[in-house]
């Protein structure tokens, strides 16, 4: 399994959701700009003492990822669909691919992807979730359709 995020913004989400990949063996893609260093200090806190047990990637462009797993599946997740995460039946090498914190995906993505996009039920006058606790509810329920990666 893995999870991709989309020009993350926030340290500290970033840092929770690499913490989040370590415990649960999930390698964690970063396109990049980054909004900060993964060398600073609130990455570092939030994502404790985790790092090197984590398998962490960089790329400069989400068609960059495309092409180095052309065949794999990847699911965008966004308030912008009727399909609910819970309606996929995952596969063990899944991208879990989540937008900017304050922007989701560029204008037009979505359309482009719509048949692989998912969202998580949420009232409607709100927004949405954290990243980071978005990543862990969908990032769970893939590792649950997937005997949890052989997890203790």
């Amino acid at each position: 399994m893995n999870v991709v995020l989309f020009q993350p913004e926030i340290p500290p989400n970033t840092g929770n959701i690499a913490r989040t990949c370590a415990c649960t063996a999930v390698d964690l893609h970063l396109i990049r700009p980054l909004g900060f260093s993964t060398d600073e200090k609130a990455v570092r806190r939030a994502g404790l003492d985790y790092w090197d047990k984590l398998n962490i990637y960089y790329y400069d462009s989400l068609e960059e990822l495309f092409a180095k797993y052309p065949e794999h599946n990847f699911y965008f997740a966004t308030n912008f669909t009727e399909r609910h995460y819970t309606d996929v039946e995952y596969s063990e090498d899944d991208f879990l691919v989540f937008g900017k914190e304050t922007a989701g995906f560029p204008e037009g993505f979505l359309e482009e992807h719509a048949e692989n996009c998912v969202r998580i039920p949420m009232k409607e006058d709100i927004r949405s979730l954290n990243l980071a606790n978005s990543v862990a509810i969908v990032l769970y329920e893939a590792l649950r359709q997937t005997g949890f990666n052989n997890l203790v």
